[in-house]
């Protein structure tokens, strides 16, 4: 579904918001940190829009199509253009809808997803993880550099001990990056957390085992040519043959990343950010979100009233 088309040659930035929010106990997406009533969105938009990102692409359920729009389009106008894509539980082939099933498809899902509505560069983020306005400069510069017919991808990488949460567990992509800087593989790891001064993982046998705290990690900022829509249906048709009956299982961009690296057809170079990450998987993450905001908008990082 299309809007405002004005600007919008020049790259993409995809938000991916269909998530239902089951341990921040309500949609995280749309709620607000600071008196202005700004969303962590609102500042991801921001920084991509200042960093030269010419249209906005909302991953949603078609439920809350109204809502974004009332929330977004009044502040986006002659800014960026606006497209949506819904992803929805009937957005597979006929045999493997279930109507068990209430939790979405997985951000891998979401990225294929979105074919019809990327024609440039783009970059891929979380609606709920606040990523820094350096962040968005160095990728939108990587992005304006790519040719788009190439398979040259990237990513923006953080420090594990950076990420995790005091509240409960997260889930994270574990990275191995070369000493050239390019990723080699990275792991969905969907079971992360603290206990006490360590960091666990939990392993494919279903063990906690200590991890690196200075482990890279993705926080699914990702930075993707149209070619990367030439891989990952077949991959994607594969999980929900491997799936059914499992009503959680979800097909994640690390999945499709994996396969393309191991099977030689891209390279993704890992890009560095100084900045300092934060988000909300859980409803006690909000106050620290809160605070964070409110430094940055006390020291002038940020405006107060973001989009006057």
């Amino acid at each position: 579904m299309k809007t405002d088309k004005k600007n919008a040659h020049g790259p993409a930035l995809v938000i991916l918001a269909a998530g239902i929010g089951s341990r921040y106990g309500g949609l995280k997406q749309l709620d607000t940190f600071s008196p202005q009533g700004d969303t962590i969105i609102d500042f991801s938009i921001y920084d991509a829009i200042q960093a030269g990102f010419k249209k906005i692409v909302f991953i949603i359920r078609e439920n809350l199509l109204q809502e974004f729009q009332e929330v977004f389009e009044p502040k986006l106008k002659g800014k960026a253009a606006v497209d949506y894509v819904f992803q929805e539980l009937d957005r597979v082939p006929d045999a493997y809808v279930d109507p068990n099933r209430t939790k979405p498809w997985g951000t891998g899902h979401a990225l294929l997803l979105t074919k019809d509505v990327v024609e440039d560069n783009f970059a891929i983020i979380n609606a709920d993880d606040f990523y820094g306005r350096e962040s968005f400069i160095t990728m939108a510069n990587a992005l304006n550099k790519i040719d788009p017919t190439s398979y040259h991808f990237n990513m923006v990488a953080f420090q594990l001990k950076n990420t995790v949460s005091d509240h409960g567990y997260v889930s994270r992509g574990e990275c191995k990056v070369s000493k050239e800087g390019y990723l080699e593989d990275v792991t969905e790891r969907t079971h992360i957390e603290k206990q006490d001064d360590k960091i666990l993982v939990e392993k494919e046998n279903g063990t906690l085992e200590p991890i690196d705290p200075n482990t890279f990690v993705s926080m699914n900022f990702w930075g993707f040519t149209p070619k990367c829509f030439e891989f990952g249906w077949e991959l994607f048709t594969d999980f929900l043959e491997q799936s059914k009956g499992n009503i959680k299982a979800e097909f994640f961009i690390p999945t499709v990343v994996n396969d393309m690296l191991h099977a030689d057809k891209v390279c993704v170079e890992v890009l560095s950010t100084p900045e300092k990450w934060f988000g909300v998987t859980y409803k006690e993450d909000k106050a620290i979100a809160q605070q964070e905001i409110k430094k940055l908008k006390d020291n002038a990082v940020y405006p107060v009233q973001l989009w006057d």
